[in-house]
């Protein structure tokens, strides 16, 4: 019998404690260990209990929690998922943990903690399981998600059609699709990248309230303009277009312009934006013109849809398991045969320049 994975948590509400603990406690893989109210106890607590997983509230007294996290992924990495607020100051300070070493992180609710919390139990839970499975880093200083009530598949937002475009347009396009670990991903990805790069699009799996600090964020580390698209927008040469995390991105043609769709129908693979959805657009107007690219993530979205980009003559590429936090996503796809190249993470970009090339 497989041992529990034991946890931590952390944080100043005794209410937050309580109602967590009740969660994770309720299942058969967690075993809760102890709980701290600032990072004084967590500090003791973890020399003496040893736990595999820390959850960590960002406010708290004494220590904030970024601080505290700094300082456990330099001196003793281990997977961390953070607890933040649904505000814009919270997804900053979210996506700033990601940066530092968090695993993912579990949205706050605003009001009433027990029965937000209780509504996404079996997500907090899931994300636990899985952080315990994850490849923590060392920090080293630099010079929630909704879910579908159904496992939709892409069909539900975009049909699958045999009709792809035959012709070579001038311009070529990548996809990128990630879920946990991938907002650390792609920017590594992407900051490398000059400013005349083939156009990007880009769903990640990120609620609403997050997906516009993380574009801003990344805008400011590379050449190339990244923005969230509005509906219809024209994708163009050398910008980068993520998806709001509450639609779908969708692809299409028109004459010799690619465009972004923003499409609000049902969450595919519990995810919306779902990586299927905008793969499968781009197997359908793009063919050989595309490039797929699939990075680290839990579960099994894009594997489908990156599949679909490779029938249709696209280039197509994950993650090696080797530097993804979690090698659901790419290793689903690298299982369907749905992949031209496993590579790590460091020479994506590399391969991404190679394309633009050809």
């Amino acid at each position: 019998m497989r041992n529990k994975i034991k946890v931590l948590i952390v944080d100043d509400s005794a209410l937050a404690r309580q109602v967590l603990s009740s969660i994770l406690g309720s299942s058969d893989e967690i075993e809760v260990v102890g709980t701290a109210s600032d990072a004084m106890f967590a500090r003791e607590k973890i020399k003496r209990l040893n736990p595999d997983v820390i959850t960590l509230d960002v406010e708290m007294p004494k220590m904030d929690g970024l601080t505290f996290l700094r300082n456990i992924m330099r001196l003793r990495p281990m997977p961390v998922v953070m607890i933040s607020s649904m505000t814009e100051e919270g997804a900053d300070i979210t996506l700033e943990a990601l940066e530092i070493g968090a695993v993912d992180y579990i949205a706050k609710p605003k009001s009433d903690l027990q029965k937000g919390f209780e509504d996404y139990a079996d997500i907090i839970v899931e994300k636990v399981v899985m952080a315990a499975s994850s490849r923590p880093r060392e920090y080293k200083k630099k010079k929630q998600l909704p879910r579908g009530s159904t496992n939709n598949p892409a069909d539900v937002v975009l049909p699958k059609t045999t009709a792809t475009s035959k012709f070579k347009l001038s311009s070529k396009i990548i996809a990128i699709g990630a879920s946990t670990g991938g907002t650390e991903a792609i920017k590594e990805v992407l900051e490398v990248l000059p400013a005349d790069s083939p156009a990007i699009v880009i769903s990640q799996h990120i609620p609403a309230y997050f997906s516009k600090s993380f574009a801003e964020r990344i805008n400011k580390s590379t050449k190339m303009h990244v923005c969230q698209p509005t509906d219809n927008m024209i994708i163009k040469q050398g910008c980068v277009y993520i998806s709001p995390g509450d639609r779908h991105l969708i692809v299409k043609r028109v004459g010799s312009d690619y465009i972004c769709t923003l499409n609000d129908g049902p969450p595919v693979n519990r995810h919306k934006p779902s990586v299927d959805v905008m793969f499968r657009s781009l197997s359908q107007v793009a063919g050989a013109n595309a490039m797929g690219i699939l990075l680290t993530g839990m579960g099994n979205d894009g594997a489908q849809g990156l599949l679909e980009m490779n029938e249709q003559g696209a280039y197509t590429v994950c993650q090696d398991e080797g530097t993804s936090v979690v090698w659901g996503m790419p290793g689903a796809a690298s299982k369907l045969g749905a992949v031209d190249k496993e590579l790590p993470l460091g020479v994506i970009s590399d391969e991404i320049l190679l394309f633009s090339s050809r």
